[in-house]
């Protein structure tokens, strides 16, 4: 592992640990949190792939 996917690894885990961390402490009922959980894997997911199409395109 090279230190560029080092850095890019501890950047997702932090940011998946504090939209979990925010969801846990609504304390929400599990169907409202599944939803919740759902739509912030679909923005970050929407995220990577600006970006890696950025990437590619420059």
């Amino acid at each position: 592992m090279s230190g560029e996917t080092g850095v890019q690894l501890i950047w997702f885990v932090g940011a998946f640990t504090l939209v979990i961390s925010s969801l846990v402490a609504r304390r929400l009922p599990m169907a409202d949190w599944l939803k919740m959980a759902l739509a912030w894997v679909a923005i970050f997911g929407l995220v990577f792939v600006v970006i890696r199409t950025w990437q590619l395109v420059t």
